[in-house]
């Protein structure tokens, strides 16, 4: 029961207070996972705080939404092509959108913590992986999330004080965050000035900062830094002017030593995933190495995001 509170309050954050836990629609459980999500041996997951990153190998393990419904997963190995490894799904609800999800590794227990919106109410998830089975639970947080079309969180495990952010990027042409706050999110404001902007992803968790990665319906891609104090206004770099108008949605991983990112997007319209891997992120100075597009099968679902491990940070910026 201590195990389980404390995996909910990891992921238990949110717009509104937290009501009765309530299920989404059709949540069903699929036994016998395959990997990679059920196995943390693949390389993606950290059970303890550190910020030493691999420096060579690395896989970037990317998580997408499925018809049935169900969620399921791609390792990705850098290349040109990168070379994809799909597996077997398992049964999930319906989602619309899915912030990433951070596998939490103890003695008795492995599972993953997440955010997710079916229609316009938002959830929490743990999903357990046993031997044999995957035992998702859902919470619901509350309603209000319509216009939301992405939404993105940020975890800073490393040092006192922790913190996590809840990012949402609205209809409206705003830019909301919310900070965790026990087992629910307090409202930090929003920034407006984003109409034009369509996808996003986090590539920095600092105690200072986070950093998004953001494309415009035009295709141009972009660096957003949002201070950690509420009243600072985020920090824009152009990284580049086009190339990025495809992607509904984008994930990213960090690889190497010295602040790399590897950054895949999703073609919603061609079921396809296109890798990338970045320097360290500095405006149009950032080197940005196109390894095209992932081999080895599609996407069938609406969006992807990323998989990873709660001690896991990015530092891309």
């Amino acid at each position: 029961m201590k195990l389980q509170r404390f995996a909910l309050a990891l992921a238990g954050v949110g717009m509104l207070a937290a009501t009765a836990a309530a299920g989404p629609a059709t949540a069903a459980v699929r036994s016998n996972p395959t990997p990679a999500i059920a196995h943390s041996a693949e390389g993606n997951l950290k059970t303890t705080p550190n910020t030493k990153l691999a420096s060579a190998g690395c896989l970037q393990d990317v998580g997408f939404n499925t018809p049935t419904p169900g969620i399921n997963d791609v390792l990705v190995t850098p290349a040109k092509p990168p070379r994809g490894e799909w597996f077997g799904e398992f049964k999930f609800v319906g989602t619309r959108l899915n912030t990433t999800w951070y596998g939490v590794l103890t003695d008795t227990h492995f599972y993953y913590h997440s955010l997710f919106v079916q229609g316009g109410t938002l959830y929490r998830g743990v999903t357990y992986f046993d031997t044999d089975n995957a035992r998702p639970t859902y919470a619901r947080i509350g309603s209000g999330w319509t216009s939301f079309t992405q939404l993105v969180t940020s975890n800073y495990a490393i040092t006192a004080p922790n913190r996590s952010y809840l990012y949402g990027l609205s209809t409206n042409g705003s830019l909301y965050r919310y900070a965790a706050s026990g087992a629910t999110f307090r409202a930090l404001g929003h920034f407006p000035g984003f109409e034009g902007f369509k996808a996003m992803t986090v590539i920095s968790e600092t105690p200072t900062y986070d950093t998004l990665l953001m494309t415009t319906k035009a295709g141009a891609l972009w660096t957003v830094r949002i201070p950690a104090a509420a009243s600072t206004k985020p920090i824009l770099k152009l990284v580049r002017s086009t190339g990025f108008a495809a992607y509904e949605s984008l994930a990213a991983r960090e690889c190497g030593v010295k602040g790399g990112t590897l950054v895949t997007g999703f073609d919603n319209d061609t079921d396809s995933a296109y890798q990338y891997a970045m320097s360290k992120f500095n405006g149009s100075a950032t080197a940005v190495t196109s390894y095209g597009r992932v081999t080895g099968g599609t996407i069938p679902g609406t969006g992807i995001f990323s998989i990873t491990g709660h001690w896991n940070q990015l530092i891309g910026e």
